[in-house]
């Protein structure tokens, strides 16, 4: 074609190192070390402009010109061809990126923030709400999705059900999905508002998850029917049943728990340590084991497969972290939730028991004090917490009641 200098045969001989003109604007490079590329050379508003078309071995001759050929309209145009080539790339890049599945953006922030959770209880909930094959929560459909097609109704079909059934479950799960929505915003895989967001949004969608003042009430049991609770649970059959009744022994956290490991129970000393890693406040934490405590350790001695207590369905893996509401709903006290007993227990301490309200929060792993005075109580603390723990699953025993208490003597 008039004006074209070049032949492929010239293309594939040239060797010394320069620019070779095929006109109108394209050029062969030539490197020092023998690499050829296309050059493309133009003017735009009255200033000279170059670009690199690609590699000799990626495009022929032919193709070289073609693409010089686009550039050069542009360029006539009005059109810088470079910043035109940039757009385009940054639109291929961003349609590639929001290809990205809802579930990849859960593995990327679970794999960037792990590191900052120390309890281990919190890392497996949040791989169990995105991650887990035949998890309950985020069904592996949506986690098919492209992150930026997570919209209002996709979230509220998540959360719908579980609102209705466990509102605080649910809670946490729009927290988890907000929190991985927001990183893929911020890399730039999705972009306009936060569907799982609450202030604003699903707060006018969904009751409060803690529900109204009579259920925060109703979640946990009155003292006085604790005994009539324990006789019926005590009828339960199930792993599950008998973590329950453990974690009411023991006035312990649901996670606390389902992590519980036969290494940390000493059964001579009759103490449960349960491991920095899984405790709340991410301090070792030491529970006197009752007799009624040691009586559930035994039945799970003699079905124990595994290093865990309270093994789940599938071996080696722990109970899943409904189970214990599960036994409840099945004894059909949809009024109550697990948590709800540690509350049961701290009312039982300060209306029944002369025990010191510190003993009573430190057999609820709460802080009470500055360092100094934790450490200077610790060892006494632990024989009068045995002694409360006694009490506790003393009454816990009794089907009836009593209206008229006695506080129990504590000074010992």
């Amino acid at each position: 074609m008039a004006g074209e200098k070049l032949t492929t045969l010239q293309v594939r001989k040239a060797k010394a190192p320069g620019m070779y003109g095929d006109g109108k604007g394209l050029w062969l490079c030539v490197g020092a070390g023998g690499a050829k590329s296309w050059v493309f050379r133009f003017m735009l508003n009255g200033r000279a402009r170059e670009m690199g078309i690609g590699s000799c071995s990626d495009f022929t001759l032919s193709e070289a010109r073609d693409r010089a050929r686009t550039f050069r309209r542009q360029a006539k145009e009005g059109i810088d061809p470079i910043e035109a080539r940039r757009g385009q790339r940054a639109a291929a890049r961003l349609d590639q990126a929001r290809a990205i599945t809802f579930r990849q953006c859960a593995e990327a922030y679970i794999k960037a923030h792990s590191a900052e959770w120390t309890n281990e209880t919190h890392r497996r909930q949040w791989s169990k709400t995105f991650l887990v094959a035949d998890q309950p929560y985020v069904p592996s459909a949506v986690g098919k999705l492209p992150v930026s097609a997570i919209d209002d109704a996709v979230v509220m079909k998540i959360l719908v059900p579980l609102w209705e059934t466990t509102p605080a479950t649910a809670s946490r799960v729009r927290g988890r999905i907000e929190n991985v929505l927001d990183w893929a915003t911020s890399s730039k895989f999705r972009t306009g508002e936060n569907p799982a967001r609450w202030k604003g949004h699903l707060e006018h969608l969904l009751a409060r998850p803690e529900g109204p003042s009579e259920d925060k009430r109703l979640a946990a049991l009155p003292y006085t029917e604790l005994g009539a609770f324990m006789a019926e649970l005590r009828q339960q059959d199930g792993v599950a049943a008998r973590a329950l009744e453990f974690t009411i022994l023991t006035a312990a956290r649901s996670g606390e728990t389902f992590g519980a490991a036969w290494s940390e129970i000493d059964l001579p000393k009759k103490l449960w340590i349960v491991p920095s890693a899984r405790m709340k406040a991410g301090a070792e934490h030491h529970v006197p084991l009752s007799g009624a405590a040691i009586a559930v350790l035994d039945q799970m001695r003699r079905i124990r497969q595994g290093a865990l207590v309270f093994e789940g369905a599938a071996r080696g893996r722990p109970l899943s972290h409904t189970a214990m509401w599960r036994v409840l709903q099945a004894m059909k006290r949809h009024n109550l939730t697990v948590h709800g007993f540690r509350s049961t227990f701290r009312d039982w301490c300060g209306d029944v028991t002369g025990f010191p309200r510190e003993i009573a929060e430190a057999a609820l792993a709460h802080a009470v004090g500055n360092r100094v005075e934790t450490a200077y109580r610790r060892g006494s603390a632990l024989e009068k917490r045995r002694q409360l723990m006694e009490a506790w699953a003393r009454y816990c025993g009794h089907p009836i009641a009593s209206a008229n208490v006695v506080p129990f003597n504590a000074t010992g």
